[in-house]
């Protein structure tokens, strides 16, 4: 089904009860635009890894592909170049995000700075859920490890960091992470086969838990620093191939 034909479902006459009826449940439940429909479609894809980092975007192909007009794609690439997934060239086009070690650098410093603020006050404000829900993911991270799932186990990783901001209360704190938390599960999705990722990020994961059960947030905060800003390895690796990249190119 295209976005299009999603989009057209429920249209049929009602009568005037039952469109009252339903105007208050679109206040709740609000249909997404065609605009978001694409850049939900895009975002995806680019953080499944099914569009390849630093790949060209076309506009017209991308709304052919989904059945839509040129106008929602447009607006799409600007929703994602505002989550850092896309960027626009001038006279080149849009592509698909890539990373320098430099500004990889940089994100790993906003992610400490909004990590360790949402697990203080998600410590502080919801302890009992918070230690719930990371038990619940570590548990889950075991079994997908042994069964060789990376794909699920990588899905947890980004459901780990976000319980912090879930359990937080806290809106602007997730607002500001959600700026970033698409580029990162991005990164993620591509590292599902570097032989040391998983291992280092497990065990840093379950200390993380469990330090959060000990009560001992000090502690965890200093695990979580040093997961997050551990200058080696995999995501460090991707980096520098970009840059490989990016200098033959511009070569």
């Amino acid at each position: 089904m295209s976005i299009l034909a999603y989009c057209m479902l429920g249209t049929k006459p009602v009568n005037r009860r039952a469109r009252r009826q339903e105007s208050r449940v679109q206040r709740i439940e609000r249909p997404k635009s065609l605009t978001e429909l694409v850049a939900d479609e895009l975002r995806a894809e680019i953080v499944s890894g099914a569009l390849d980092m630093g790949s060209a975007l076309s506009e017209a192909g991308i709304a052919r592909r989904l059945e839509v007009s040129r106008t929602p794609v447009r607006e799409a690439f600007m929703r994602l170049e505002i989550e850092g997934l896309v960027r626009t060239e001038p006279q080149r086009g849009t592509f698909v995000f890539t990373l320098t070690e430099q500004q990889l650098m940089d994100i790993c410093d906003v992610r400490v700075a909004l990590e360790v603020a949402a697990l203080r006050s998600s410590a502080a404000r919801n302890p009992g859920s918070l230690n719930h829900a990371l038990a619940e993911v570590v548990e889950a991270m075991t079994r997908l490890r042994k069964a060789g799932d990376d794909a699920g186990y990588l899905a947890e990783d980004t459901r780990f960091h976000q319980l912090f901001f879930d359990c937080a209360d806290n809106t602007f704190l997730n607002d500001a992470y959600q700026t970033i938390a698409s580029k990162m599960a991005a990164l993620r999705n591509r590292l599902g086969g570097h032989p040391d990722h998983m291992a280092k990020s497990y065990r840093e994961h379950a200390r993380i838990a469990e330090q959060v059960a000990e009560g001992n947030v000090d502690a965890a905060v200093e695990t979580l620093v040093r997961h997050i800003g551990r200058k080696e390895g995999s995501y460090w690796e991707l980096a520098a191939s970009q840059d490989a990249v990016r200098r033959k190119d511009q070569g």
